[in-house]
């Protein structure tokens, strides 16, 4: 658990800043007023797979210089990566789930017996897995991904609780927390709505997801606060920077950390 006196650690994932090396990062990411990030381990990126073993405590490492932790990664489950998250000092590992084409169902069992194969890889390294659910053709809501919790221990698997991709699904925050709760290794804070993409002369109606800053999507950002400091969460909350309009994004998450700080504190 954090320090009961800051029981919140705000982490920014990092994807849209690929091209900063690790230092500058480190400035860009400190000077907004996060406390760490989550850092995709994918090929293009600071730290890529094929060399992750060496490459990402290295890059751990050069962050830590300037006081920013890496609190996960979104990565694979090779062994690899769980080895080179434990030297880096790495806790967890962030995937998602996609429907394959054999449907949903098949999916859902044949990733339920995939997670209680990666038991032992988190046992060895001391590495959670982590599993988050987003709108489309993925496991979409709170109540998908807890259907793959049966029989495993939060200890080893958990859930990162998107706030987004929750609310796409309709989806009230308490309850989505609620029904997560049990397992809830991250809290996501992310923001959009749904915008009509075709016209009213249209025969069929068509929509499509436009994100946008925290105070203006359909996740209510105090809502979620109230509720996790009401059950006394204590942990790592992640802004993804997922924006429609990236050109700002610089200035969105500034503005979005500023809020969540406000309504978290």
């Amino acid at each position: 658990m954090e320090n009961p006196e800051k029981p919140f650690s705000f982490s920014l994932f990092v994807k849209h800043w690929k091209d900063k090396p690790a230092p500058e990062l480190a400035r860009f990411v400190s000077d907004i007023g996060f406390d760490g990030i989550e850092l995709p381990v994918r090929a293009g990126f600071q730290v890529e797979p094929a060399t992750a073993q060496k490459s990402l405590p290295e890059f751990a490492k050069l962050l830590g210089e300037q006081g920013v932790k890496i609190y996960s990664v979104a990565a694979s489950t090779d062994e690899a990566v769980f080895a080179a998250c434990a030297e880096a000092g790495v806790p967890l590992i962030r995937i998602m789930v996609n429907i394959d084409q054999d449907g949903y169902k098949a999916t859902e069992e044949r990733t339920k017996r995939k997670l209680e194969e990666l038991v032992p890889l988190c046992e060895k390294y001391g590495v959670k897995v982590g599993v988050q659910q987003h709108y489309g053709k993925f496991i979409i809501d709170s109540n998908g991904i807890m259907r793959l919790m049966d029989n495993l221990s939060p200890g080893h698997v958990g859930v990162v609780w998107d706030a987004a991709h929750d609310a796409f699904a309709g989806q009230q925050p308490e309850y989505g927390l609620d029904i997560v709760w049990s397992h809830l290794a991250v809290v996501n804070l992310k923001n959009g709505f749904f915008i009509r993409s075709n016209g009213p002369e249209a025969e069929t109606a068509e929509w499509k997801r436009h994100f946008t800053t925290g105070r203006h999507g359909m996740a209510h950002w105090p809502r979620i606060a109230n509720y996790v400091k009401e059950r006394n969460y204590a942990g790592v909350v992640c802004l993804t920077a997922e924006y429609t309009d990236l050109d700002n994004k610089d200035r969105y998450i500034a503005e979005d950390l500023a809020y969540a700080k406000s309504l978290f504190k």
